[in-house]
């Protein structure tokens, strides 16, 4: 082996190991968060729950970057909150604050010059503070109506300067704040979908087949008595592979699929001569209008089958459209 081969090794070798050492570090202050759960922290939960405004964080640099995650993560999960950095708020943002607001303030040494200059405007608005940080005995802390410990042994920055333990510890807390006040609020799944509207699972709890169905000229529906031909010519037009076959009242007898016109053609030499009442599959699968979306997957997939037809409600023969897997797949549903 060569000697840059034997370099290369030695550094992939220190590369890895160090790695592995800061993830080890990060971890160990997360998991000493774990002993200083206490009473502070239900006295903190407290606060939140009894908040009548938002939850305003604060911090500079690398705390204010948590601050802001902290703050997004109490926004999705049902606490309205924002963040504003403490410099800004001295020129001009503090008239964000109301006074019904709670203030979460975040600094390692608790003598961040930019939030104990900012700690007599809260005092004289009358907002309840909480206090992250890892010196209880700081000004911060002691201005604190509750204060909670992110203290860490040390960071993994292997120059003990750099920010690193001490803001994973800090974020980990801001989690459990939020999940657990979320846990106390009750809020739910349908909850959450109406905050991420855009998102998969918001779609999955918010869009009903309704929202998604063809109705009108764009239902494919045919008679018992249609001839093939065209009854063909309204699968291909409606563009759905699918359509509805009636009886005479409107009511739902059969459905046809581009499935079976194949199986016709095996059987039938005349096929094009033939009516729909002799080709259509019975007991068409169905589902209810106000039925989620995500229900409509779920019976496609019951089934192995690509479109439903729908009704106002159970109980109901005549149909009012047609929901096919395409529409689901474009809504992101899927």
């Amino acid at each position: 082996m060569g000697s840059i081969e034997v370099i290369d090794e030695m550094n992939k070798f220190n590369v890895i190991e160090e790695a592995k050492r800061v993830l080890r570090i990060e971890a160990q202050s997360i998991l000493d968060l774990i002993e200083r759960i206490d009473e502070n922290f239900s006295k903190a939960i407290d606060l939140l729950y009894g908040c009548k405004g938002r939850v305003v964080l604060m911090g500079m640099g690398k705390s204010g970057l948590v601050g802001r995650k902290i703050a997004s993560t109490f926004a999705s999960t049902g606490t309205p909150s924002f963040f504003i950095h403490p410099a800004e708020g001295l020129n001009g943002d503090f008239g964000m604050l109301a006074r019904e607001d709670l203030v979460m303030a975040i600094s390692n040494s608790g003598e961040t010059r930019e939030l104990l200059e900012v700690l007599p405007l809260i005092k004289r608005y009358g907002n309840r503070l909480i206090a992250l940080t890892g010196n209880l005995k700081s000004t911060l802390a002691r201005a604190a109506d509750v204060c909670l410990n992110i203290h860490v042994k040390t960071e993994a920055c292997p120059l003990g300067l750099a920010p690193t333990a001490s803001t994973t510890a800090t974020l980990a807390l801001g989690d459990a704040l939020a999940v657990t006040l979320m846990v106390k609020k009750g809020f739910k799944e349908e909850d959450f979908a109406l905050l991420h509207p855009g998102g998969t699972l918001g779609k999955r709890l918010l869009l009903t087949v309704k929202d998604l169905m063809h109705v009108g000229d764009a239902f494919p529906k045919v008679s018992e008595k249609t001839l093939m031909k065209d009854v063909i010519f309204e699968i291909t037009s409606k563009r759905l592979g699918v359509t509805a076959v009636l009886n005479e009242e409107g009511h739902l007898v059969g459905v046809i699929t581009d499935g079976d016109l194949r199986r016709a053609l095996e059987k039938f030499n005349d096929l094009l001569n033939r009516t729909a009442s002799e080709v259509m599959t019975r007991n068409p699968k169905w589902i209810e209008k106000d039925a989620l979306a995500a229900k409509a997957i779920q019976r496609m997939e019951e089934f192995s089958i690509t479109s439903l037809f729908v009704f106002n409600q159970p109980g109901e023969k005549v149909p009012v459209g047609v929901i096919h897997l395409h529409d689901l797949l474009k809504a992101g549903v899927v």
